[in-house]
């Protein structure tokens, strides 16, 4: 017996939280029709079942140790994310800087003795989706003098 749409995205939903957007790409195959979709997504969402702000805030938690605010925010805007909750989202997700200085800590632990192992770091960094600010930050070093200012 084929699952109804409701249990079928009650199943996505069980597993981890998904942006109304990546839910509805998820069922839409299985949708008698957009209509359709967009009731049950509508139910969900007033049942609180749905929630894109909980959806990004889970995400930021989840990544934001690992990656950058560019990066974060391309993913969840990739996911059909509203910018609002995305901003709101990343400005809980705690300071960029310390993030960056704990990943740039793990990753290498020292600053490079020259200019390719410095280009080396920056690129690293880049892909992370850290900012040139903070990357700069960072890389300069004095620690100390950046959390005072902060």
């Amino acid at each position: 017996m084929e699952p109804t749409l409701r249990e079928r995205a009650l199943r996505f939903l069980a597993r981890r939280e998904h942006a109304r957007a990546e839910l509805a790409r998820k069922l839409a195959a299985h949708a008698e029709s957009p209509e359709q979709l967009a009731a049950l997504l509508d139910d969900l969402a007033a049942r609180r079942l749905l929630s894109d702000d909980r959806y990004a805030e889970m995400r930021v938690a989840a990544r934001g140790s690992r990656y950058g605010n560019a990066r974060l925010e391309r993913e969840l805007r990739t996911q059909g994310v509203a910018a609002e909750v995305v901003a709101a989202a990343l400005e809980g997700g705690g300071d960029e800087l310390e993030r960056a200085r704990s990943v740039w800590l793990r990753k290498y632990g020292a600053p490079a003795d020259d200019a390719a192992g410095r280009a080396r770091q920056v690129r690293f960094m880049t892909s992370r989706g850290f900012s040139a600010e903070t990357i700069r930050r960072v890389l300069r070093g004095g620690f100390d003098d950046d959390f005072e200012s902060h």
